[in-house]
């Protein structure tokens, strides 16, 4: 029996924000005249955020198709621990980027000075959150293991 929804409309909110990020490479892709816009503490902590939501979903299907599906719920959860590292590469870039002159007062990465912190730390209390439920399921063995080569034969 198939479903009723076709494919495309099956998940709109998850291809809204891939729709969004596509277009959003294109804005940045280098033009003839204009050279691409370098990242900046604000373009990184919207997509770290993105890639923290990307990270929760990715956990879901995981623990949900494990079950039915071994081998690909472990697919699924490497994929997610890959994603953690994405993440945390993109918090690492975040620091080393320049504060700006207004904001440079307490750009260190401790959220816990403030109830909320400082708004330029969002991104380390996102992290922090994340990195807990990353730790509490995957091994720091894991998360240094360098990606495995493709396991699976795709059909051209």
């Amino acid at each position: 029996m198939t479903s009723a929804t076709p494919v495309g409309d099956a998940y709109p909110y998850l291809r809204a924000a891939s729709a969004g990020i596509r277009h959003h490479s294109r804005t940045l892709a280098p033009r003839d005249q204009h050279p691409a816009s370098a990242a900046d503490r604000a373009h990184l902590d919207v997509l770290h955020a993105h890639l923290t939501a990307l990270h929760q979903l990715l956990d879901q299907l995981a623990e949900s198709t494990r079950p039915p599906h071994p081998a690909a719920g472990r697919q699924l959860a490497t994929a997610h621990t890959r994603l953690w590292q994405a993440t945390a590469a993109v918090h690492d870039a975040f620091h080393l980027l320049p504060v700006a002159e207004a904001s440079s007062a307490g750009t260190d990465c401790q959220p816990d000075r403030l109830p909320e912190g400082p708004p330029v730390l969002t991104i380390c209390q996102r992290h922090r959150a994340a990195g807990h439920v990353v730790r509490r399921k995957t091994t720091p063995s894991d998360l240094n293991t360098p990606a495995p080569g493709h396991t699976t034969t795709c059909a051209q």
